[in-house]
């Protein structure tokens, strides 16, 4: 049933402190306190899901050990029951309470911790029965954790005092909020609040990893806000002579899990995510020569045009992501009168890889909101948070375009389905 207006409460995130010895949040605004306390009393007495900032993206939490309210997690963002959570916790006190009370957590889990904790990245574990809901892994034996670094996510968890299930604050499918107005737009009336504590710091979703293995290497299932590269390298850092290296695997890139696809143990693996209304063609700009579906940025477009215009008389409005030093716009500016009404979204520039990842869904979100009828995002360098970047647009993209900023080529125009 859907709901009256939702609340939107504001937080200041500058005003909430966590010292090291203790698990409670300092915070000095009382309007901050009672926007806390407000989202923590609905959480534990109407058990109902409340939206919330993290540094990657803003998600949509419960109170991970009630089934009842997690599945209304579930319901309000038309998720499908076989996609797992991820649990959230503030402390790792609150992290022990979740594992099996024998279980030794892996050398490399330390390391990890010790680095990227609090922050984007989530670690599989294996779970203590009867403790964790099965709705919240999908049934599988292991739960997928992470400690957010956003002060309200944290103050929040810690206020209520137990660990929140939470997936991205959309609805199911669609690209993720990284600004409470963008929760607001998407599910007004779904939910009853939503704490602003400002636009999301990373802007795409949390590294996730797998370091359960036999053979001790860490296994990427889902790259994010902490980067592969930064991740071998405080492996590597920590190793001496007596310490085993684990090596750094990307699923899909380094190897295939086709078991993990079907029945996932993390978000993010087996639907298709991401997607705006407009479709989205991913445009590659390094291709192979010898690759016979390369053409011509101008036919390209023209093909577009052809493709998208009803009449001479009915300008379609294009939407545009990318670096804002690329090659593209140029070709767009001598392409101003061909029918087409360019929208543009820069992505910051093409050496600046964590400032696409920060715009890409706000990217979408805002070409979909100004109406447009089809939204072209150009490739990026998959090195850094770049590799993230891509592993979202594939997944959001209707069709792969190459294309060539050079002289025409003989073959034809071709765009591969995915």
């Amino acid at each position: 049933m859907k709901r009256s207006t939702t609340r939107i409460l504001r937080c200041d995130p500058a005003s909430i402190s966590f010292s090291q010895s203790s698990d409670e949040p300092n915070i000095s605004s009382h309007d901050t306190r009672d926007a806390l306390d407000t989202a923590a009393k609905h959480l534990l007495h109407s058990h109902q899901p409340v939206a919330f900032p993290t540094e990657t993206v803003y998600g949509l939490g419960a109170v991970a050990l009630n089934e009842s309210a997690v599945s209304k997690v579930f319901s309000t963002k038309g998720r499908p029951a076989d996609n797992p959570l991820i649990v959230h916790i503030s402390s790792y006190s609150m992290l022990r309470t979740l594992l099996p009370e024998d279980y030794n957590i892996p050398r490399s889990y330390d390391v990890l911790m010790k680095n990227f904790w609090p922050g984007p990245l989530t670690l599989l574990f294996p779970k203590r029965e009867n403790v964790i809901p099965t709705i919240v892994t999908a049934n599988q034996p292991t739960v997928a954790i992470r400690m957010p670094s956003h002060p309200v996510a944290r103050a929040l968890i810690a206020i209520v005092g137990q660990p929140l299930a939470a997936p991205s604050a959309n609805s199911s499918g669609k690209p993720s909020p990284t600004r409470a107005e963008h929760v607001f737009k998407d599910l007004n009336g779904k939910l009853d609040i939503i704490l602003d504590g400002g636009a999301c710091g990373v802007g795409l979703e949390s590294t996730v990893i797998d370091g359960l293995h036999d053979d001790g290497n860490i296994r990427v299932l889902r790259p994010g806000g902490v980067t592969v590269e930064d991740i071998d390298r405080v492996l590597r850092k920590d190793v001496n002579g007596a310490h085993f290296v684990p090596r750094v695997l990307v699923h899909r890139r380094d190897y295939v899990d086709t078991a993990v696809e079907n029945a996932p143990t993390t978000p993010g693996m087996k639907y298709r995510h991401y997607s705006p209304t407009a479709p989205v063609t991913l445009l590659c700009t390094k291709p192979e020569p010898s690759n016979p579906r390369v053409v011509p940025i101008d036919t390209y477009l023209k093909s577009l045009r052809d493709c998208l215009l009803p009449s001479p008389k009915d300008p379609m409005r294009v939407g545009v992501l990318a670096p804002e030093d690329s090659e593209l716009w140029d070709f767009l500016h001598q392409h101003q009168d061909i029918g087409l009404e360019w929208h543009r979204y820069p992505l910051g520039p093409k050496a600046t890889p964590s400032a696409t990842a920060h715009r890409l869904f706000d990217g979408l979100i805002t070409l979909d909101e100004q109406g447009v009828d089809h939204i072209l995002i150009e490739e990026v360098d998959e090195e850094r948070e770049g590799l993230a970047v891509m592993n979202r647009v594939r997944k959001a993209a209707n069709e792969i375009q190459w294309i060539t900023f050079g002289p025409p080529t003989p073959n034809g125009s071709v765009a591969l389905d995915i």
